[in-house]
C-alpha cells in the first residue's frame, strides 16, 4: 500500500510541475488539470499492474500487466483535442498544452509502473524544451525565428492603392503572409492581414506605424503567435 501511494504521490508532484508551467503563461491547461490526468494514469497503471498478479492464473491466463495502461495514451487524447482552438483569423492554437496533457499521461503510467527516474528526468526535459529552448532560438537562432506573428484588421478608403499600402506595410514590419480583402461599403474595404513582426517590437509600436499610413481609418492588431 506505501509503494501504491508514493507513486501517486509523485505523479501528483510531476503533474504539478507541468500545470505550474502552463498556469505561468496563461494556458487553458493548468495546475489541476495536470494533476487530475498524471495521478489518474497512474492510478490506472497501478490498477493495470495489480490485477495480473492478483487475478491472473499462473499457466492459463495470458494477460499483459500494462493493457489497461495502454489506452490512456489514446484515451487522454480528446482531453487534448479540447484545448486546441481555431481562431476566426484560421489560426490553430493550443498544440503545446494538448501536447502537454498528453505528456501528464505518460508521467503518470511512469510513476506508476514504478520508473521514477525516467520519469523526473523526462518532467525536467519536457520544461527544458518548452521554455529554455525558444529563449536560446530567440537569442541565437535564424531571423525568422525571431518574430512573431501578427493579425492585422485595416480599414481603407476603398479607391487607395492597396498594393501600395501592402509596401507600406511591408516596409514597417517583416514580411506580409497572408492576404483578405473584404467590401464592406461603397467607400471603404477591410483587409485582413497575417504578417511577421520581429519579437521585441512591442505591438503598440506597430499600431503606430500602421495607423500613421495614409488613409489608414481603422486598425485593429492581435498577437497570434503561440
Amino acid at each position: 500500500m506505501l509503494e501504491e501511494l508514493i507513486k501517486l504521490g509523485i505523479a501528483l508532484l510531476l503533474g504539478f510541475m507541468i500545470g505550474v508551467d502552463r498556469e505561468l503563461k496563461h494556458k487553458p491547461l493548468g495546475m489541476k488539470t495536470s494533476m487530475v490526468i498524471s495521478v489518474a494514469s497512474c492510478l490506472i497503471t497501478i490498477v493495470s499492474i495489480e490485477a495480473v498478479q492478483k487475478f491472473a492464473i499462473p499457466g492459463q491466463t495470458n494477460t499483459d500487466p500494462l493493457r489497461l495502461a495502454a489506452q490512456i495514451v489514446s484515451g487522454v487524447g480528446f482531453i487534448g483535442a479540447g484545448v486546441i482552438l481555431r481562431r476566426s483569423n484560421d489560426v490553430i492554437s493550443g498544440l503545446t498544452t494538448a501536447a502537454m496533457v498528453w505528456a501528464a499521461s505518460g508521467l503518470g503510467i511512469a510513476s506508476g509502473a514504478g520508473f521514477y527516474a525516467e520519469a523526473a528526468a523526462a518532467v525536467v526535459l519536457i520544461i527544458i524544451a518548452v521554455n529554455l529552448f525558444p529563449m536560446i532560438i530567440k537569442l541565437f537562432g535564424p531571423h525568422k525565428l525571431n518574430e512573431r506573428d501578427l493579425s492585422l484588421h485595416i480599414i481603407v478608403q476603398q479607391n487607395d492603392d492597396i498594393s501600395a499600402l501592402l509596401e507600406d506595410v511591408g516596409r514597417e514590419l517583416v514580411r506580409v503572409k497572408h492576404i483578405k480583402v473584404k467590401d464592406i461599403s461603397d467607400a471603404r474595404q477591410s483587409l485582413h492581414l497575417i504578417v511577421s513582426a520581429p519579437a521585441k517590437m512591442q505591438m503598440m509600436d506597430v499600431y503606430s506605424k500602421i495607423k500613421q499610413l495614409p488613409h489608414v481609418s481603422e486598425v485593429e492588431i492581435t498577437n497570434i503567435s503561440s
